[in-house]
Order: structure tokens, then sequence, then C-alpha cells
């Protein structure tokens, strides 16, 4: 798989071929453009390493600061004033932008520092980023799970120069640069450095070593050369008293001659930052092949994870990619914490939550449950340690928790795992964590009125103490579970029955519409809200454009009025946001399967492409590119409720390793989906040889793997009409019926 990967789909503006059919009545009010950026990344790694050109958001590409409609260029062409660590993936505006310690060689003076050059020969591969300065320097960079390995081939000259300025960070538009608070920086000896800057409350290690042969090593401050000097302090940096500085080899170079950088990053000191060098590429010198080489192996062995079968190389490019993608981040730090001096699970750039719990979180679980488990217990060591589960969580501590965009949302996570048993996580130490989180922030209001605004975060809650309720019942705690189960129902109180939507309130990101449709844990009593399967089926049908106009999208910088146009549609946003991302399978609950196989296939096949402009929107730290992996593997997870819900698949054939078992799905009748063309319906299912009547399957029984084989036709059967998938109102045959909600909000 890794062969079909390419990490510059999405790194610039949206440039896809005119959408069909569905596809054309969906609006985008984000940003079209994916934020991806091509550089050298490890699976979860801590660590990555890209060209800086100091563009929005990623310091990778061409863009300004943007919000809505088609991003503005910063610049014209592809262009670099050196190379950063520490890159975001696909995310959008989140006010943390990382690129530390920028790596630069030139062939022109000091002065010259934060010159640019225009990028040429660009190539990209998981673990691997280079290309050529218009200087002429070939510029290699790849990196280990805590470290970064340069490689630098010059052309002749009598004094060139490689330059590391430590005082830089952020990005190049107004308000986006990062100011270090503190910094110390001294040589140890010939070509041997270290290290740490304070960044936005983060001590940000490095140690370095440069295979600079008799090249002379100078530190400099404010581009002036300290001659002799060893070592650099600040204890207080203000924006207006910050002077770069830095460190710098210099001498002259054959044509051809090359310098190799090797870099090791902690958060816990210079000593540390040198044994995850060490860890990581040992103890040789041009260890850059070696170091590229294992890391095309990680990738590897994470991408094989899932095969699929296709004859069309570029459906199978987006779809090697949209894994990949996937895997990039949150990234794994272990034993890394500044903030507690334990060691164990440390992760970060869990940015946000809200665009990967439904989708990405899913998938780790599925194909690397012992990262996932990792993963629960570093979420726990957070509200041990902060007093709250994360709904994002960057590489330093700060205010900005994305509390506006969703509550309870580990919760979700955690949920899952409990429900598939997964070992390493001491449950009744999480249910001490889920059940206090639920009544800080909104989780407060809630409690006193049933209800609290923005309304979507009465949902979260609700769900929230759902997903709680299945831990305590797990580990035996009953009294708990019953308390919990009675506020769980409390999600009735969020709609308004008059219209079958939600109340009126504010909305991130958003229309009521785009939140009405959610997968909640009573869609039996939802539906019955807002009139019946019939009725619930209209308004998917309209939000989802059947019989609609195309709309025109926005374009550079656009007016309120064309944005409140826009909202006012209410209409499915089309993968070019998540907050309806879950919304296509809403249909199976009112047994049209048939339904989310239209919608699906309208999003696969024109939301999603090759080239640079491959992404219909921010890509979210693999929120997006993971619900494309589900969605044409035919599987979405119904996350919190141990639940899969079951569509006609992209691709004739795919494997799965679910960590332990191998799920394949098969396919009779597959034709080769076209953009435009009709859709595929599943019109019957084995499991095992076994009948599949349901449109479903447990977790549980998905990940103990086997063969899912599934007909397709053009024509949709009765197939997946006649039952449900469960709801708390009507659960599994076996399971206990919960009595249906009323909308007392006392609860």
């Amino acid at each position: 798989m890794i062969e079909h990967v390419d990490p510059f789909i999405g790194t610039a503006a949206t440039d896809l071929p005119e959408p069909q059919g569905l596809a054309a009545t969906w609006w985008w009010p984000k940003p079209q453009v994916g934020n991806t950026h091509p550089g050298a990344t490890y699976p979860f790694g801590m660590v990555s390493a890209c060209a800086y050109s100091g563009a929005y958001p990623t310091g990778y590409g061409l863009y300004e600061l943007n919000t809505e409609g088609v991003p503005p260029r910063l610049y014209e062409n592809q262009i670099a004033s050196g190379f950063t660590h520490f890159q975001q993936s696909g995310t959008g505006a989140i006010r943390k932008y990382y690129n530390y310690f920028r790596v630069t060689p030139m062939l022109e003076t000091l002065d010259a520092l934060g010159t640019t050059w225009d990028l040429t020969d660009e190539q990209a591969e998981p673990g691997y980023y280079a290309a050529t300065l218009s200087s002429g320097i070939r510029c290699e960079m790849t990196v280990g799970p805590k470290s970064a390995v340069h490689r630098y081939t010059f052309p002749a000259d009598d004094d060139a120069r490689l330059v590391i300025d430590f005082s830089m960070g952020g990005l190049a538009i107004p308000y986006g640069s990062t100011v270090p608070l503190r910094a110390h920086l001294g040589t140890l000896g010939p070509a041997v450095a270290q290290a740490e800057v304070v960044v936005e409350g983060a001590p940000l290690a490095v140690h370095l070593e440069c295979d600079a042969g008799d090249w002379r090593q100078l530190l400099w401050y404010d581009r002036r050369l300290m001659q002799g000097g060893t070592r650099l302090d600040f204890d207080r940096i203000r924006p207006t008293t910050l002077r770069p500085f830095g460190l710098m080899w210099r001498g002259p170079t054959e044509p051809g001659q090359v310098l190799e950088l090797r870099l090791g990053f902690s958060l816990r000191g210079v000593d540390q930052a040198e044994e995850n060098l060490r860890a990581d590429c040992g103890t040789a010198r041009s260890i850059f092949d070696t170091r590229r080489s294992d890391s095309a192996r990680a990738w590897e062995s994470h991408l094989d994870t899932i095969k699929v079968e296709t004859q069309n190389s570029s459906r199978q490019t987006v779809f090697a990619t949209a894994l990949y993608h996937s895997l990039i981040k949150p990234c794994f730090a272990p034993d890394e914490s500044p903030f507690w001096p334990d060691d164990g699970p440390f992760v970060f750039d869990i940015c946000t939550m809200w665009d990967i719990y439904r989708t990405q979180l899913p998938l780790i679980t599925a194909l690397f449950p012992q990262r996932a488990v990792e993963l629960a217990n570093a979420l726990l060591s957070i509200a041990e340690e902060e007093g709250n589960l994360p709904i994002g969580y960057r590489m330093a501590k700060g205010a900005d928790r994305f509390s506006r965009q969703g509550s309870a949302l580990s919760h979700t996570f955690l949920a899952d795992l409990c429900q598939l048993g997964l070992r390493g996580i001491d449950w009744d130490w999480a249910l001490c964590h889920l059940d206090t989180d639920l009544r800080n922030s909104y989780g407060e209001e809630f409690l006193i009125r049933g209800v609290t605004n923005p309304i979507t975060h009465t949902l979260d809650i609700a769900f929230g103490y759902l997903c709680t309720e299945k831990v305590a019942r797990y580990v035996g705690d009953t009294q708990l579970a019953d308390q919990l189960e009675r506020l769980a129902r409390r999600w009735v109180n969020a709609f308004d029955p008059e219209t079958g939507l939600l109340v009126d309130s504010s909305f991130y990101e958003g229309g009521k519409w785009n939140y009405s449709f959610r997968l909640i844990h009573d869609m039996r009593a939802r539906i019955e809200l807002a009139g019946g399967d019939e009725a619930f089926t209209r308004m998917l049908d309209s939000f989802f454009g059947y019989g609609a106009d195309p709309v025109k999208q926005l374009g550079e910088r656009p007016s309120v009025t064309e944005l409140s146009a826009g909202y006012a549609l209410n209409r499915f946003e089309g993968l070019n946001n998540e907050p309806d991302m879950e919304a296509p399978w809403a249909y199976h609950y009112v047994g049209r399967p048939d339904r989310t196989a239209e919608v699906v296939h309208a999003a696969v096949d024109n939301q999603f492409g090759l080239g640079r402009g491959g992404l219909p929107g921010n890509d979210d730290s693999g929120g997006l590119s993971s619900w494309y992996v589900w969605a044409s593997l035919g599987l979405f997870p119904v996350a919190g409720q141990n639940l899969y819900l079951l569509n006609a698949p992209a691709f004739a054939k795919a494997r799965i390793d679910f960590g332990c078992q191998e799920l394949t799905i098969d396919t009779t009748g597959f034709a080769e989906p076209e953009p435009g063309g009709p859709a595929q319906y599943v019109r019957s299912a084995t499991l095992n040889g076994e009948p599949l009547n349901d449109s479903w399957l447990t977790a549980r029984e998905l990940h103990q793997g086997g063969t899912l084989q599934l007909e397709l036709g053009p024509e949709p059967s009765d197939w997946g009409r006649t039952s449900r998938p469960p709801s708390v109102s009507r659960p599994n045959p076996g399971q206990e019926s919960i009595a249906m909600p009323s909308m007392d909000q006392t609860g």
C-alpha cells in the first residue's frame, strides 16, 4: 500500500472535477483546502519535518489565513525559507502553529536568513520529504518517532552555511508567530550542540549532531556571529525584545558535498533528547538512509493493515493516501509529559476530538487496539493531572480546549474500548474520571436544567452519560449506572417536537439541520419525535438535496450575505466540514440503506480525488480521511455504541487486520464506481456463511474476523428494510428494554 501514497494530496486549494448528481447540491461553508503538508512523518510519531514558507496553517504551501471559501494566496509559487519541525496535519484555525527549529542551508551570508527560495523537484513519500532550492541545494529529510535527520547536498561554493534558527516558530501571518519565553543554547564540542526553548508553555529540547567535517561551528545572535561563544541564555523574552538567535556551520563545499544533521527531541530536557536520538538513530554517522528505511518499514506495516483490490490506480492512490493521513496524528510521546513527573503514556495533537472521535479514533481502535489503550490511558492521565478529560490536547497546556465545539467526547472513545473488552485500562478509575468530567463546564447547567446551550452540548452530555453508563455496568456499579441511564434520556430536551429538529440555538460551523441527524443512542425515539419513518426520511431527503438544484460554492473572501444564504439552504456540508459527516447513515434507522448507498456513493466519487487539490476541505488530523477509509470499505462505526453500519463498498474486495483477526469483505456483482454513475446497493449479505439480514454488526462481531460476503446490484432489494439498528428503546434481542424518554427536564 505504501507505494500508492501521495502525501501532496490536500496541500492546495480544492481542485476536484465539477460534482455531479446529489453532490452538486451540497454546500461547502468552510475553507476549500485540505491543509495537509507533504513533510516527513512517522506513524503516530512525535516529530514531522517539512519545507517552511510560513503559510497557513501548517507552515507549508501558499495560503493566507482563511476560515471559509477559496483560500486566498500568500505566495504564487512553492517557496521555503528553510525546513521546520512539528507541523499540524489538516487542521484549521487552532492558533497553535508549531514549526520550530528552522534549518536553512545557504550560500549567502547570515544577513540573508529569512530569504525564500523557490522549491523544485519536490518528492514525498511516507517518512521522507525532499526538494531542491533555487540556490541549487538539494534538501532531504526523514524522521523517527522522536527524531529528525536532514541531508543536504551542496553545489560548489567558497563559503556555504547550514543555519539553525532556534528563535522562530509559527506562521508568517498576522499574530501567527511564536515567541519563545525562555531559551538556552550551548555547544558541547565539534558539531554537537543542545538547546531548550519554552514555547507556549512547552519546554522543547533538542540535541543536535552534524557531520560538518572541518566546517566552523558558531553561535549567532541578531544575525551577528559570536566568535568563540559557546552558550546563549535568555531568561525573559518578549515580542519586542526578541532578536533571532541560533547556531551555524560554515565552510567551503565541493560539488555534491553532503552534510547530514541529526536532531533528537524531548519535552523533558536535553539529556532525554540525546537518549531519544540514540534510540531512533543509534551512534553511527551517515544514518540518513537507514533511518529512512526504518521509517518506511514502519509505514508499510501500518498501511498494510488494510488491503483493497482494484484495477483503478487512481482510486488506489486516493484510498492509500487517506489511510496514510489517518495515521499521522495523534502524536504518541511516551515518557515525555513535561507537566507531571511520572513516566507512561503522553499524547498530544489530539486536534481536535470533535473532528476525529466519530471516524479516526474508531479506526485506531480497530486497527491498533493497543495504541487505543495507550491513548485512553494518556487521556486519563490528563484528567488525573488537569481535572478534565480533554476535547483537544496539543503539545502545551492552555486554556483553549475547544470547549465551544463539543463536550464529553472522550467518553465516546472510552466506551468503545470498554465494550470491546480491551485490557490494560483500570476501568474503575476511568469511571471516576468519566463521571466527574460530566459535571464540569456545560455539564453543571445540564444537571440543573436538563438542557444546556449551545444545544448540541445537550446531545453531547446526554450521550456522555450513556457511554459512562456502559462503563458503570461493566464494573458492576448498577446504582450509578441507573442514575446515568436516566440522565442520558435528557437528549430529548434538545429537540423541538413541532419541527422534529433541534431547538433554536447557536451552532458551531453549521446550522440546526447539520446537527439534527447525528446518530444518537435512541434513534427510534428520535425518529418518532420527528413524525415517524416517512417524515424523517423526507427530512433527510431534503437535507441531502434530493430533487434540489445545484448550488454555487463560495469564492475568495465570501461576504456575510453569501454565507447566510448558503446556511439557509439547510443542506449537507458535503464532507467540507465535520458536523454532519455521520448523517448519511441515519437512513439505516428508517430501513432505507439504499439511500445511504446513494449519498455515500456521491460523496466518495465526487468529493475526493488526486493531486494537491484532492480534498474537499480541511483534513482535520485525519478526521476527513478516515471517513473516506470507512466509507470506501462499506462500513461506518457508530462511535460509542459498539456498532458498525453496513453499506456497499467502493472496492470489490478488502482485507482488514483487526490486530488478532482478519476480516475479508468480498463482493459479487461489483462494478467499478464512476462519478455521476449509478450507486450500487447491498442486495444480500452473509457473515461467515450465515445469512445477515440486518444492516449492521456489533464491533465484537466485526473484530472476530472472518468473511463478510456482500451481493451487490444496480437496484436495491429488501435487505435492511425490515430491521433497524439498535436504540436504547429498541435494543438487540436479549438486551433489556429501556422505556421511552419523556420530556421531563429534571430527568
